[in-house]
């Protein structure tokens, strides 16, 4: 077998091509994930999110002026926070897929986490924090509600409208949580698609707030006190302050470097032993470097027992086959040393 360590490794940017003009080998194809296009879903998922938040933040807000209701008014500040969120979004997305250059081989992947940490932050500042600041307020200096008629219209129509966005975040998401084998929940969390998370914390946020500023709405209704619409506008800024504190601290795990699922590793292991040209894995590092793209760096034992330039050759060779993966943003492999334990799948 052939040993050595090439020291010199350089990232291939693009797949080379094999004789005839054609697309090298897909290795890591079968690697789950590997068959999403990156970014299409989202963006859907995204603009009916836009599209709705916008909707329903002018209703919201229209209700407030009529009604003088603080769960209301609360609600409509979430619509509007969630609104301007998208807008970051909107930018990850964009942004994530830019090419790579050089001064970023591995592409722009990173940026998604950043835009939408800026979401997150607006979700805390401008949703829950005007929430629980108004709520206090009408605490103090409580104001009578009225028309609560429209209210509960204004309620209603916006929970169909957010349902109808959650519901393109979960047909998102169902199929990706499937492949992995997770369940939903546990899949949003995991995701390297921020936009993706956001969107359906989001809306879930915005499902349970509705509920939230309904009963509190009620609650004023029936007793005449504003407390209780007060205290509901206390408790939807505290619901968004939770999810904004579980966004913030998801964007900024995969800002620092955030490996790879345990089973995309072991799939991407029996990938490459699957390969003619390797007899061996010693050293594998998948980090995820933006949504659904990883970099692939390892050790590897190559067949055979060539000389140092022809194993250069086949090493970068392979590189090109494990990059022609939509899911791999780069390849960097060295040659394993004799004594190096191998890899299991």
């Amino acid at each position: 077998m052939a040993h050595g360590q090439d020291d010199e490794q350089a990232p291939a940017s693009a797949p080379a091509a094999e004789p005839g003009g054609g697309r090298p080998h897909d290795l890591l194809g079968s690697v789950p994930g590997a068959e999403d296009p990156p970014g299409s879903e989202s963006l859907r998922t995204v603009l009916v999110a836009f599209g709705v938040n916008i909707l329903v933040a002018l209703a919201k807000s229209a209700a407030a002026l009529i009604t003088g209701s603080a769960s209301l008014l609360a609600e409509a500040a979430h619509s509007w926070a969630d609104t301007g969120n998208e807008i970051f979004l909107l930018i990850a997305n964009r942004r994530s897929r830019r090419p790579p250059d050089p001064a970023h081989p591995f592409g722009h992947g990173r940026e998604a986490y950043v835009w939408s940490l800026f979401a997150a932050l607006g979700l805390f500042v401008a949703g829950a924090a005007v929430s629980v600041e108004h709520g206090i307020s009408e605490l103090i200096t409580p104001e009578k509600a009225g028309h609560f008629v429209i209210g509960y219209a204004v309620l209603a129509v916006s929970f169909i409208l957010e349902g109808t966005s959650f519901a393109q975040s979960v047909r998102q998401a169902r199929p990706e949580a499937a492949s992995l084998h997770r369940d939903l929940i546990d899949h949003v969390l995991a995701t390297s698609d921020p936009t993706l998370r956001a969107v359906f914390a989001e809306d879930s946020a915005a499902l349970a707030g509705l509920v939230i500023a309904a009963a509190g709405l009620g609650a004023h209704q029936l007793t005449g006190s504003p407390i209780p619409d007060a205290a509901g506008s206390i408790a939807v800024g505290l619901l968004l302050a939770a999810v904004a504190i579980v966004l913030i601290n998801r964007n900024r795990r995969f800002l620092v470097g955030q490996e790879a699922d345990p089973r995309v590793r072991a799939a991407a292991i029996a990938a490459l032993l699957e390969a003619p040209e390797v007899a061996r894995v010693t050293y594998l590092w998948l980090e995820i470097v933006g949504p659904r793209m990883i970099l692939v760096i390892g050790d590897v034992d190559l067949t055979g027992d060539d000389t140092e330039s022809h194993l250069a050759v086949r090493l970068r060779a392979l590189e090109a086959k494990i990059s022609a993966s939509p899911a791999v943003a780069g390849a960097v492999l060295s040659l394993s040393a004799p004594d190096e334990p191998t890899l299991e799948a």
